[in-house]
């Protein structure tokens, strides 16, 4: 499978539409971190909105990852992921307090999760080729 086949048929509508969402929120959580005296809990949130619109991005044009359904489950992980880490962030900023107990923590390890199946993607490719 050559990187044309793996990036062809245009792309996805959700995990675009994702990107577009996590760069909207982040750069206005950014603006709202800057004129706000609880920034320090807003420039995380929007930092990792951010920094996971380009996965989105990706996931969005990205066919044929292997194992099958990897790009639906690595983009319902980070999606859930970002929610409850800048959602937790964001509802103590706001709110005054936590989503629950370890919403952030869970989150984060969400996104990781998310970025190790990425890589575990990119070796199955790399296996599928040389096999």
């Amino acid at each position: 499978m050559s990187a044309p086949d793996t990036l062809s048929h245009g792309p996805k509508a959700a995990p675009l539409v994702l990107a577009g969402l996590c760069g909207l929120l982040g750069v206005g959580l950014s603006a709202a971190a800057t004129h706000s005296p609880v920034g320090a809990l807003l420039d995380p949130a929007a930092r990792m909105l951010i920094a996971h619109a380009p996965l989105f991005l990706f996931l969005s044009l990205a066919r044929h990852l292997a194992p099958r359904g990897a790009a639906l489950a690595i983009t319902c992980a980070a999606a859930v992921g970002l929610v409850l880490f800048a959602g937790d962030l964001s509802a103590r900023a706001f709110l005054g307090h936590r989503l629950f107990a370890f919403a952030a923590p869970l989150g984060g390890g969400l996104l990781i999760l998310a970025w190790a199946s990425v890589a575990l993607a990119g070796l199955a490719a790399l296996m599928q080729r040389k096999g």
